[in-house]
């Protein structure tokens, strides 16, 4: 009773409900737990029921198929259903296989038509290009057809026939005898007085005639013309353009006179000698070895001698008499011109004889093993002079002369200064030498005063290499040239030592017409030897290197060997009647295929991608050639001697013709010119339908080298189909093996030269062969992969810098800071480069015939010996000429070749070898020429904002 109790006091709560229903559990029976679960699961079914049909009741008219569809499910699954349930699911799986199957099938036609879509579109775009590309290339044609005739219209306003040849001034004739002239009236010889100029016809080329020296002689028995020089005078003379061996077509004749020897000294001199070893006093011509009665015999002498040139070299300068005049003391050569290095002021013609230097050097070829390096500007001695005075008798007159004459006087004087000047009371040093040590037994002509040299050549070469500048003094006796002055100045060009001539008002220098000498020599008067010291020390470096390099190539090209002393009187002689010199000889391009081979040819590869229009197609157009024959060698003779050193050829073009004024092209002078926007200027339409610009119109040639690449070769032919402006492609085959006959060469629409190689050589990528009939030239190597757009810009702004280098990947030579004496070749990225490769850039076709015919031959060798370095070479060549550096465009700095072999420029030992070439090259030249540049060109409005209805120059440049 008490528990009951306890549990009932809790009056309902949690525990007495839990408690009293577990025990009524306890006691209930088990069958009853049965029914109670049976009967809740016979009563679920029937209460799922009822709430469905309920539900269905009150759902929308719109969802009666998905209630249905649920009731039919239910029903399905319903186990009065039971029995249909098997036959139910094979129906359903049935209806799902159809089903599959039919969204399989409409899967892929959806599929096809999505790649049918795709295609159309595909075939949409393209047909948009096709579209794009046919308007451009028909606003190119409507361009070519509107430049085609402007070109009709200045055809039929010219409508003039090809210049004729003028007559001839003179007949197929010997000259005819005339009456000789006395002494006087030749002492008083001009061009115009004794020069018969109805011989040399402008045309004529200037023939010239040498009477062959073994057989003919005009010096006195006894006498005999000096061996060595009659064999290299016939031997260089031969190789000179001008010369003819029909005397009828002559302009002049060259008679050779001297060094004429006793039959003594003949036996001894057969065989060339170098200067150095003429010390004994022996050699040269004297007044009595010269026979006037032979002269006037010569079998085209005419009576006066008149168009005869004598050629009275001196080779041996140290001898007794050495390079004695021909003229004086009553020696008559009639209406003859003299050539030589020795002549009294009252003898010497201005303008009609001419003064030479004494043969000292090699018959011929390279000669830059002779000269000293150009660097640095200042060298150890400031002054230099080795020689000793020579009296009017032959005698020696010490440094204190003992004659009271005023020119006594001058010279001690002046020695005594130069000697107060050296005491030692300067930081400059000097090398002055007035008395030679051993004694020279040189002699002076009679009548004269001049300075021995003192020493052997070797000796003093090695002085001079020395000396930032070579005193020269001016003889004595009246004579306006002596050949001892002229070996000196010789020599002190050679070692690139600056000659200053004291006494310079008086001396007449060689070739002095046309060598300006102002920018070689310092001329000084005598009275300036108190200021010399001053004068020296103020000039500047810039200036002591520029008067060094013009010195090195006024006697590298017209003093340094018996070939360049022979081309320069014939030049010389040519430039005084204004003749023009022959043409110089292109390399005859000899196809890779036999005259009866046609190769096969495959349809072009067109670029669907459309593109801006670049310019115009235009039919091949040469540049017109030799336009400036007869006003180049007036108008700018005297950059031909001294700036290009290059007056012996004729070019058909260069690079340094001058411009017309921008009003020409519409006042008078417009034919050719084809300015942008007919002259109102403009922006991209306008800027690629002209070439505009300050020359008139032109094209281009591509000249590219390859070795056994076929497919690569073909590939990059194929790039270059409608490129405007383009005159026809030159590849050159340097390959010994042909072409195979089965190769397909793509039409590019241009002519495709295939040009046979002498050899395999880089060099022959600047041969000027005759196929190349521009100025300007694009060097291509086979792999350079270049887009229209940048190759045209290229060409653009080459045409504004045509004396240069215009190309695309840049490269410097960089100082090796490790051995501070030697360059190195750099291909980094930087931002100063000093050089353009050739495998992409443009030239002038001047500079391919410079590099084959001027070019030292060591480098040319150079460069096959390491099979490397043309493009330094090239470099190098421009940047001496011109003494400017290259012009790189656009961005590009390199090329990729995807999928062709690898290049010799990826291999390293391809480095070492260029930094080898910098440095020969540099010691070849005497110096570097090569020049920095921090710009680079683009096109005017790259990267500017411009209206819409506008375009650029170049979209991606």
């Amino acid at each position: 009773m008490t528990g009951y109790d306890s549990l009932g006091g809790n009056g309902g709560g949690p525990s007495s409900t839990s408690g009293a229903v577990c025990h009524w559990l306890k006691h209930m029976k088990l069958y009853r737990v049965v029914l109670i679960v049976v009967f809740c699961l016979l009563s679920l079914p029937f209460v799922f029921y009822n709430l469905l049909v309920h539900e269905e009741s009150n759902v929308q008219h719109s969802d009666i198929h998905r209630t249905r569809s649920q009731l039919f499910t239910f029903e399905d699954v319903s186990p009065l259903k039971a029995a249909d349930l098997k036959l139910r699911i094979d129906e359903m799986l049935r209806m799902k296989g159809t089903v599959s199957l039919e969204l399989r099938d409409l899967e892929s036609r959806r599929q096809k038509l999505q790649s049918d879509i795709g295609l159309y579109n595909q075939k949409i775009d393209e047909l948009k290009q096709e579209l794009a590309r046919q308007q451009t290339e028909l606003d190119r044609l409507k361009i070519s057809v509107e430049q085609a005739q402007v070109a009709q219209r200045e055809a039929v306003l010219r409508n003039t026939p090809e210049l004729a040849l003028p007559r001839a001034l003179f007949s197929d004739t010997l000259p005819a005898q005339m009456r000789p002239i006395d002494a006087a009236h030749s002492r008083s010889c001009k061009m115009s007085t004794c020069f018969d100029h109805s011989r040399c016809s402008l045309t004529s080329g200037f023939p010239v005639y040498l009477y062959d020296p073994d057989t003919t002689s005009v010096v006195s028995a006894g006498y005999d013309i000096d061996g060595f020089l009659k064999t290299t005078i016939k031997q260089t003379l031969g190789y000179n353009a001008h010369l003819t061996t029909d005397p009828k077509k002559a302009c002049v004749f060259l008679v050779l006179v001297g060094e004429a020897l006793s039959e003594h000294e003949v036996q001894k001199s057969n065989r060339y000698v170098a200067p150095q070893g003429a010390a004994d006093g022996s050699g040269a011509p004297n007044l009595s070895s010269l026979n006037v009665t032979r002269l006037r015999l010569l079998p085209y002498w005419g009576g006066d001698g008149r168009n005869h040139v004598l050629l009275n070299f001196a080779r041996r300068e140290v001898g007794p008499g050495a390079g004695n005049m021909l003229q004086g003391q009553g020696m008559d050569t009639g209406r003859a011109m003299l050539v030589q290095s020795s002549f009294e002021e009252s003898q010497f013609r201005v303008g009609f004889d001419l003064i030479a230097p004494p043969i000292l050097g090699p018959p011929g070829g390279d000669v830059w093993q002779e000269c000293a390096p150009m660097l640095p500007a200042r060298r150890k001695y400031l002054l230099s002079f080795q020689g000793e005075l020579l009296g009017q008798n032959g005698s020696m007159v010490g440094p204190r002369g003992t004659d009271d004459t005023e020119s006594d006087t001058v010279d001690e004087f002046i020695i005594e200064h130069l000697k107060e000047m050296s005491s030692g009371r300067t930081q400059d040093y000097f090398m002055l030498q007035f008395e030679c040590v051993p004694a020279t037994e040189q002699r002076a002509p009679s009548g004269l005063r001049d300075w021995s040299l003192c020493g052997t050549d070797n000796s003093r070469k090695s002085v001079l290499k020395e000396s930032t500048f070579a005193l020269l003094l001016a003889p004595g006796g009246g004579s306006t040239s002596s050949t001892l002055l002229q070996a000196r100045l010789y020599e002190a060009l050679r070692a690139g030592a600056i000659p200053l001539v004291l006494g310079g008002d008086q001396v007449q220098l060689p070739y002095a017409e046309t060598i300006d000498w102002r920018r070689v020599v310092i001329s000084l008067p005598k009275a300036r030897i108190t200021e010399l010291h001053f004068l020296l020390r103020a000039i500047p470096d810039a200036d002591l290197l520029t008067m060094r390099r013009q010195g090195r190539l006024v006697w590298e090209r017209y003093l340094s060997s018996v070939q360049s002393t022979v081309d320069t009187i014939v030049a010389s002689l040519r430039s005084r009647l204004g003749i023009p010199p022959k043409p110089i000889p292109s390399v005859i391009a000899h196809s890779v295929f036999n005259s009866s081979f046609v190769p096969l040819k495959s349809d072009p590869v067109i670029d669907t991608e459309p593109e801006e229009s670049l310019g115009p197609i235009e039919p091949p157009y040469p540049s017109p050639a030799f336009r400036r024959n007869y006003t180049a060698t007036l108008v700018q003779s005297r950059e031909m001697w001294n700036d290009w050193a290059d007056p012996f050829a004729l070019y058909p073009q260069l690079p340094f013709d001058p411009v017309l004024p921008s009003d020409a092209k519409f006042i008078g002078s417009h034919m050719g010119f084809r300015p942008i926007g007919k002259g109102a200027g403009g922006t991209g339409k306008e800027f690629g339908e002209s070439l505009g610009g300050n020359y008139p119109r032109e094209q281009f040639t591509i000249v590219i080298l390859t070795y056994e690449r076929e497919q690569v070769l073909m590939d990059s032919l194929s790039r270059l189909y409608g490129l405007p402006y383009l005159h026809k492609v030159i590849v050159v085959w340097n390959s010994p093996k042909p072409p195979l006959e089965d190769l397909r060469w793509p039409d590019i629409g241009v002519p495709v030269h295939v040009v046979r190689a002498p050899r395999n050589s880089l060099n022959n990528r600047f041969l000027p062969f005759d196929a190349i009939e521009t100025e300007a030239v694009l060097s291509v190597d086979d792999d350079a992969h270049l887009r229209h757009d940048e190759i045209l810009f290229g060409f653009r702004v080459w045409r504004e810098h045509r004396d240069r280098v215009v190309g695309f990947p840049g490269r410097f030579h960089a100082w090796d800071v490790n051995s501070l004496d030697s360059w190195n070749y750099n291909s980094n990225y930087s931002c100063e480069l000093s050089m353009v490769l050739t495998g992409a850039a443009f030239i002038h076709k001047y500079y391919t015939y410079l590099y084959t015919y001027t070019l030292p031959q060591a480098i040319r060798d150079k460069v096959d010996e390491y099979m490397n370095c043309e493009d330094i070479a090239m470099n190098f060549l421009v940047s001496h000429v011109t003494r400017k550096p290259p012009v790189k465009v656009t961005s590009r700095w390199t090329f990729r070749c995807p999928g062709c072999p690898v290049s010799l420029s990826e291999d390293d030992t391809h480095f070492q070898e260029r930094h080898k070439c910098i440095n020969f090259f540099t010691k070849v030249f005497g110096y570097t020429p090569l020049l920095n540049t921090q710009y680079r060109a683009d096109s005017i409005l790259f990267k500017t904002r411009i209206p819409h209805d506008k375009q650029k120059c170049f979209k991606f440049i």
